[in-house]
């Protein structure tokens, strides 16, 4: 079953999960992912639900993963998802908001990290999965693409490398009983050596 399917079904059988669902695709109309090859941006939290889906994750947190990015990448504000969707739903998505206010990267990426450790399990399994969906989309858009795809990003993909695997570190240490950490480590190795590598040619 792919994502789409499962989600497809997730929503099937909640109403929540259906509504955040639809959400999620008006918000993220027209939009690409970073380096993703040209992935339209509403298949990347499709991907983490369906993550969360699989685990058997309930439906608040199924949400919640389908709407994580919307703060950051659409007009629609935190009060109107907890207007929409409730507050067990927006405060994890809140949760997962980065703090724009914070200028540094790696500050902003610590502080963001604190703040998931420190609210338990459902928003960590989501950021747990969030980071395994990217490790493995830049891995597969850096394949295919070489090194042009670092034009994609603000900051150089070996310091977002640096910043998946504190956020591997933390998880670790805060949430061991997460699902995903095993593939992320897994995933982020062969990231880090694929970086490493000599570039392929862009193709």
């Amino acid at each position: 079953m792919s994502p789409a399917e499962r989600i497809e079904a997730a929503a099937e059988r909640s109403p929540l999960v259906r509504s955040a669902l639809e959400q999620a695709r008006a918000d993220h109309a027209g939009q690409v992912r970073n380096g993703s090859g040209g992935m339209p941006y509403i298949e990347h939290p499709i991907t983490v639900a369906a993550r969360l889906d699989e685990e058997g994750y309930g439906e608040d947190a199924v949400a919640a993963a389908l709407l994580h990015d919307v703060v950051e990448d659409s007009e629609t504000t935190l009060d109107e998802l907890r207007e929409k969707f409730g507050e067990a739903v927006a405060g994890i998505v809140g949760v997962l908001t980065d703090d724009e206010s914070i200028e540094s990267y790696r500050e902003r990426k610590a502080e963001h990290r604190e703040r998931v450790a420190a609210a338990g399990e459902e928003a960590m399994a989501i950021y747990g999965a969030d980071k395994l969906t990217n490790v493995l989309t830049l891995r597969a858009a850096y394949e295919d693409e070489g090194d042009a795809i670092r034009d994609e990003f603000k900051v150089p993909l070996e310091l977002k490398l640096e910043i998946w695997e504190a956020d591997l570190a933390l998880l670790r240490e805060k949430g061991p009983q997460v699902p995903f950490l095993d593939d992320l480590e897994r995933e982020l190795s062969r990231c880090r050596a694929c970086l490493e590598a000599p570039a392929p040619p862009a193709g």
